[in-house]
């Protein structure tokens, strides 16, 4: 078993952090009190997928995917707390004071 910190991610792989979501959606999927079979009706996936998420098997899921499930349990809004918007910042800002668009490193 995985032990890692609430706050901390960092040292987790990308398969690691997909088990631990899964893990953590079928929490999200009983609380909602929806079986397997439904959210798969809600989302148009297979019930193998849903429970290959949930058991861990699956360490590669679409980002479309995982945003189709958080629909199906009512948690699509809670996007906002993983990348919040960022405030105004007067260093991405160009002379003209516009907003930077992309960030370019000069050649050496």
């Amino acid at each position: 078993m995985l032990f890692y910190s609430d706050d901390d991610y960092e040292g987790l792989s990308a398969p690691e952090l997909v088990r631990m979501l899964g893990r953590r959606f079928k929490e999200y999927r009983l609380a909602a009190r929806l079986t397997q079979k439904e959210v798969a009706e809600k989302t148009a996936l297979s019930v193998l997928t849903i429970h290959r998420f949930e058991s861990g098997i699956a360490t590669n899921i679409a980002l479309s995917t995982f945003l189709l499930l958080l629909k199906a349990v009512g948690c699509v809004n809670d996007m906002k707390e993983v990348l919040p918007e960022q405030p105004p910042n007067p260093y991405l800002l160009n002379e003209q004071n516009k907003k930077i668009q992309r960030i370019r490193h000069k050649k050496s």
